[in-house]
């Protein structure tokens, strides 16, 4: 038996070793959940503790999604229609579902942290990061609330990793994802403003609440979200880079937020609705090339960036004081070169003005055209 410290973590690793090799070889371990000799939450527990120490293990992520997959069928034996399914989702979401919501709360909730661990132990962590997309793609079934959240908490993350490309892809991924559920939110307002329920009392008082209808319609709080949540994650992009200058992951990332926020400008104005240019910024972030090439993909930064605790707290603060005071204008164009003419009048590294001249080049040949 194991008793000095170099005994029992070698111990461990064998363990944990035996684990990852029974996920990628082994097919016992199925065939005990098959059969319900092994709870699901048991195996995840184990795959778990494999990912402590290999934190990248393929073979650990893949068996995961098959044992949530096959725990999301336990709860949900015979699927509704995907708007119960949404219905429901909102519901474990705030905690009031039943039991197997619960569990499925539960599960989701505590994958999550387990995806955030995995990160926080390997740098630049692909496997980790998929699959925190792929558990909200199949288990958050769209819950803007759980969305919101996963926005907000990787926010701080992201802040003291400013050179993992990972991090800042999975905020591009949480921004489309919540265009998509708020802009189909907007459009049933809008579509239940437009078409009210018959009211046989007399016509001014029909009239009256067709009036009422219209000014909700224009007090639609989905009209604005959608912005404010680009307002917000280009303040975060312009800290940052102040703060931290030289970081090519924060100039990419800074990239992808304004393409994306120009591609959903301009087709919800040319089409009057908010659903189709969410249903196509599906393809936005990919459609993004580069034009130049002084941002060469092998220069990754490797350093990773604390983040200081006050310059933390003023982003809380600078949120609150958007939300209480006048709102500072949308992004765009003109605000984007104001942004640039001002970091390239400061004296900073010279990868700082090469970033900035590289995306001033980009604005004018991808989004002046």
């Amino acid at each position: 038996m194991a008793e000095s410290e170099e005994e029992v973590d070698v111990l461990v690793q064998r363990v944990v070793k035996d684990i990852t090799n029974a996920f990628k070889r082994n097919p016992n371990i199925k065939e005990l959940l098959q059969h319900g000799v092994l709870n699901p939450e048991k195996d995840l527990y184990l795959g778990k503790l494999a990912l402590t120490k290999y934190p990248k293990s393929p073979e650990t992520w893949i068996h995961r999604r098959w044992v949530l997959q096959r725990l999301h069928r336990e709860c949900c034996p015979s699927p509704s229609a995907q708007k119960e399914q949404r219905g429901q989702a909102e519901a474990w979401a705030n905690g009031n579902g039943p039991g197997h919501g619960e569990r499925l709360q539960r599960a989701l909730h505590e994958e999550l942290r387990v995806c955030a661990d995995a990160a926080s132990r390997y740098p630049s962590n692909y496997n980790a990061w998929s699959h925190r997309i792929w558990v909200l793609q199949h288990m958050s079934q769209g819950s803007v609330k759980v969305l919101h959240d996963e926005l907000s908490s990787t926010r701080l993350w992201v802040s003291m990793h400013v050179s993992d490309h990972s991090g800042f892809h999975y905020r591009q991924f949480l921004l489309k994802a919540l265009l998509g559920e708020l802009g189909q939110a907007h459009n049933r307002s809008q579509t239940e403003s437009l078409h009210p329920p018959l009211d046989p009392r007399p016509a001014a008082q029909s009239n009256g609440e067709a009036g009422a209808c219209e000014a909700g319609l224009t007090d639609d709080p989905h009209a604005d979200t959608i912005p404010q949540l680009f307002r917000e994650e280009m303040e975060l992009c312009t800290d940052l880079i102040e703060s931290y200058p030289g970081h090519e992951t924060l100039w990419c990332h800074r990239r992808h937020v304004f393409y994306l926020w120009d591609r959903w400008q301009k087709l919800s104005q040319g089409t009057g609705s908010l659903s189709p240019a969410v249903t196509d910024s599906n393809a936005l972030l990919s459609e993004v090339r580069d034009p130049c090439d002084e941002l060469q993909a092998s220069r990754a930064m490797d350093i990773d960036c604390v983040q200081d605790g006050s310059k933390h707290g003023g982003y809380t603060q600078d949120t609150k004081r958007l939300k209480r005071g006048p709102v500072s204008p949308w992004p765009g164009l003109l605000s984007e070169h104001a942004f640039i003419s001002q970091v390239l009048g400061t004296r900073s590294t010279p990868e700082q003005g090469r970033f900035a001249r590289a995306y001033r080049k980009w604005l004018d040949s991808v989004i002046g055209q």
